[in-house]
């Protein structure tokens, strides 16, 4: 399955949610079930990368996709060198709150490809509505491992899942 060539904001009259599976039920259940309502409920926003082509039923299939939310930590979360330079209230961050790729598609790159649009779109907002950093909790170690490779350095245990963050400066210099 081939994939287009830029994401665009979920629309279930367009994409095909059922189809998309990457291994992981929760993800999979993210966006077959809860994306659209979130969205629709003011919680988050959801961007799909969908395939080139439609499936029988005129849809078009979901290759990767991330959903981000603005959120807050705690600073005493942060590195102590970190926290010292910031107030005493909770932080302004955006949460990666799921990104996913489909298992059709794993090992191509398009986690990487992903994850940089995400990144991308947040960096745009944060121009707007400025965030200390971007935020991800981990559902496995192959999730902590990805995120530490493109320089998330570990923040907290947040639900019984590693959260890691990477700072804005940071982004701000890919951008």
């Amino acid at each position: 399955m081939s994939y287009s060539n830029a994401f665009e904001e979920l629309d279930k009259a367009q994409h095909d949610r059922g189809s998309f599976d990457c291994g992981e039920d929760e993800l999979n259940d993210f966006i077959q079930t809860k994306a659209s309502r979130h969205m629709l409920a003011g919680i988050s926003r959801t961007f799909v990368l969908p395939a080139d082509s439609p499936l029988p039923n005129g849809k078009r299939p979901i290759c990767a996709f991330y959903s981000v939310t603005p959120s807050s930590i705690a600073r005493e979360n942060l590195p102590r060198a970190l926290a010292k330079k910031l107030p005493h209230y909770p932080i302004p961050v955006f949460l990666i709150a799921q990104l996913a790729v489909h298992l059709d598609q794993k090992g191509q790159g398009l986690g990487k490809i992903t994850l940089v649009k995400a990144l991308e779109f947040l960096w745009s907002i944060n121009a707007q509505m400025p965030a200390y950093a971007v935020v991800v909790d981990c559902l496995n170690q192959e999730a902590h491992d990805f995120y530490e490779h493109f320089g998330f350095e570990i923040l907290c245990t947040h639900n019984g899942r590693t959260r890691m963050f990477l700072p804005m400066k940071t982004i701000g210099q890919i951008f």
